[in-house]
């Protein structure tokens, strides 16, 4: 009977063959096998180192954005930057979500509606903004951020379009806390004030937000979430819905938030305080539910 003889790098694997000179077919296949089931257990182990590489990055980030605005702070008589979170015009204006990098237009004459107006000699790499655990990068990060308060979005009708990034920028914010709490006051001046918090800039962790709504969503990766898309005014992030069975106590994330002592710290998702956007320029009043950016979580360590 005809038999075939297989060969690999030279040797002959047939039965006909007087002498062992290599592998038997069985003996190749079985150890494809194993190969390839160390493989499977070695692949999840590798993301999660890359994931942590990434986070480190992340970290590196942020304490590059307090740096930033400690320099900015020290040439400017100890007061941080101007948030560029707010919607509005002179007496008519309110807050908007914490996350933007380029707002929809200034506030009042001399301040501007682009953070990169304020921080681009500190931070020239649009980067640093950028949570390197997110699904993607906005496509026009670096651009928008080289052309300040003179960006607009080539893709779109609208002049002046704002833009949203992957971290929650909380100096000179004010937002709604409720309850004992009251009025969330981001830090102002470097020196600290009463009831200012010492949150900087943190990960995005937010709910509801209008990309997703009845969903948890965070710049940083989380168990069982999926990506939301990038539109024009808005980066791209993690999301997953509440009705799959998910709350601030099921969500295994490990966050990160910058302080005003220089520091960069970690949380989890149950260690927060919900803030919600206020449609007053004083805090006093948040969004209604279902409407505008949702929720945004902040680190209960950097409250007052």
């Amino acid at each position: 009977m005809w038999e075939k003889h297989i060969e690999v790098k030279g040797y002959n694997l047939g039965r006909g063959s007087r002498e062992r000179q290599g592998f038997t077919l069985v003996e190749l296949l079985l150890a494809i096998g194993i190969i390839s089931v160390l493989m499977a257990m070695l692949l999840p182990a590798l993301e999660k180192a890359r994931r942590q590489a990434r986070m480190v990055l992340c970290k590196k980030n942020q304490r590059e954005i307090v740096n930033a605005v400690t320099m900015y702070a020290d040439d400017n008589d100890g007061q941080y930057p101007e948030s560029v979170a707010t919607v509005g015009f002179g007496a008519h204006w309110n807050w908007s979500d914490p996350r933007k990098l380029t707002g929809n237009r200034t506030r009042a004459p001399g301040m501007y509606r682009a953070m990169s107006e304020y921080l681009r000699s500190y931070i020239p790499d649009a980067d640093t903004f950028f949570c390197t655990n997110a699904p993607t990068k906005y496509k026009y990060l670096q651009q928008s951020w080289d052309a300040g308060d003179e960006w607009d979005n080539p893709e779109t009708s609208f002049p002046f379009d704002p833009v949203g990034g992957t971290y929650c920028f909380y100096w000179n914010y004010i937002g709604f806390l409720g309850g004992h709490r009251g009025i969330f006051k981001g830090p102002q001046r470097a020196a600290g004030g009463p009831k200012e918090s010492t949150v900087l800039v943190t990960d995005y962790f937010g709910y509801d937000c209008w990309q997703s709504p009845n969903a948890y969503g965070s710049c940083e990766e989380f168990n069982g979430a999926s990506a939301v898309a990038e539109t024009w005014l808005l980066s791209s992030y993690w999301y997953s819905l509440k009705s799959a069975g998910v709350n601030l106590n099921t969500i295994e994330v490990l966050l990160h938030a910058g302080y005003t002592d220089g520091h960069v710290g970690s949380f989890k998702s149950s260690e927060v305080v919900p803030m919600r956007i206020s449609i007053t320029s004083d805090g006093s009043r948040p969004y209604p539910d279902g409407v505008g950016p949702g929720i945004f979580y902040l680190p209960t360590s950097g409250l007052k």
